[in-house]
């Protein structure tokens, strides 16, 4: 097996004890959420001088004052601004910042398992080919949910996949016409890299698929994030070692809301495989798009429930996003 040339500088000591980096991108925090967060961190049982955690302010309308964060956070949390706002900016501010091999990003309302870091660098060290590597997302909910609504419970980034493990070594299956999304393939909550895996995607500059950016739902970085590093030779893991708590507040199970999550997901999921050979779905005119909404409003029956509105917004983001690929 060959693996990318960058791969030996992983089985190399650093010059610092600090072996891995959790990241964690912020913009307009909620409090209460945030403090679960760094409480889990503080939790971790891998030894504080062997990570950092890094916070990158991503131009919240009130900065976040480190200080103020100290009761509840690690010792060694850092705390750092990047005035441009979008995930993808504040990705690339903790890039900078980090020099450790191996990275955690976790998001605002993630609280990591307390073995959830000693699990990354023993899975990590022993599968040297795989850059990019996750595990289940378990949610905790404000409310109740209603019986329609676990049916979209993906798009809130939940999962599941069970108890054995899953590793993807190629995009495109022997006899296979395109590539395809690899069925191992992490989400960006709770995502492992290895730095260098990373690099592909960084490399791609800023046309590329971005993600959330303040009140946008916009998605498809994390997707794109995996599929650079595979075609760079890396491979995927699903680890169900690796496993953390989802903060799901009441807001986030409203039909709008839901809406709004699944129309930006379905538009950039078709972008993104088409940037990567792997879209098997052909372009559209923009006038094909907009016959093809029409009809599924009636296909699913949009006016009838909270569930047929969020699956024709989820048809409009596709047709949306086939008609974007002429452009």
């Amino acid at each position: 097996m060959r693996l990318p040339s960058s791969a030996s500088a992983e089985s190399s000591p650093t010059d610092t004890p600090v072996q891995i980096t959790v990241i964690i991108p912020t913009h307009n925090p909620d409090a209460t959420r945030l403090r679960r967060t760094l409480e889990g961190l503080r939790a971790q049982t891998l030894p504080a001088a062997e990570w950092e955690t890094l916070l990158i302010d991503n131009a919240s309308d009130l900065a976040i004052d480190a200080e103020s964060l100290r009761s509840v956070a690690p010792a060694n949390l850092r705390v750092v601004a990047e005035p441009k706002l979008g995930l993808t900016h504040a990705r690339k501010a903790a890039l900078r910042e980090t020099r450790t091999n191996l990275l955690v990003f976790a998001d605002d309302d993630n609280v990591l398992a307390t073995n959830y870091l000693a699990e990354a660098c023993r899975l990590m060290a022993t599968h040297p080919a795989v850059g990019l590597a996750g595990g289940r997302s378990l949610p905790e909910f404000a409310i109740l949910p209603e019986s329609w609504q676990p049916e979209f419970f993906p798009l809130l980034a939940l999962r599941d996949p069970g108890s054995l493990a899953s590793i993807t070594t190629s995009l495109r299956p022997p006899g296979a016409s395109l590539n395809q999304y690899p069925s191992a393939a992490p989400i960006g909550a709770g995502l492992v890299a290895r730095r260098q895996a990373f690099q592909p995607w960084l490399q791609e500059g800023d046309h590329r698929i971005t993600g959330r950016r303040g009140a946008s739902l916009a998605s498809g970085e994390d997707n794109d994030i995996v599929l650079c590093a595979m075609r760079a030779g890396w491979h995927v893991a699903y680890f169900p070692e690796l496993s953390l708590t989802h903060l799901i507040p009441a807001s986030r199970l409203e039909a709008d809301y839901l809406a709004r999550l699944n129309y930006g997901i379905q538009k950039s999921w078709m972008q993104v495989l088409y940037l990567h050979d792997a879209n098997p779905w052909p372009p559209l005119s923009p006038v094909g798009a907009f016959l093809r909404q029409k009809k599924a409003w009636f296909t699913h029956r949009a006016w009838s429930s909270p569930a047929g509105r969020i699956r024709w917004q989820g048809a409009c983001g596709h047709f949306e996003g086939r008609a974007s690929l002429l452009t």
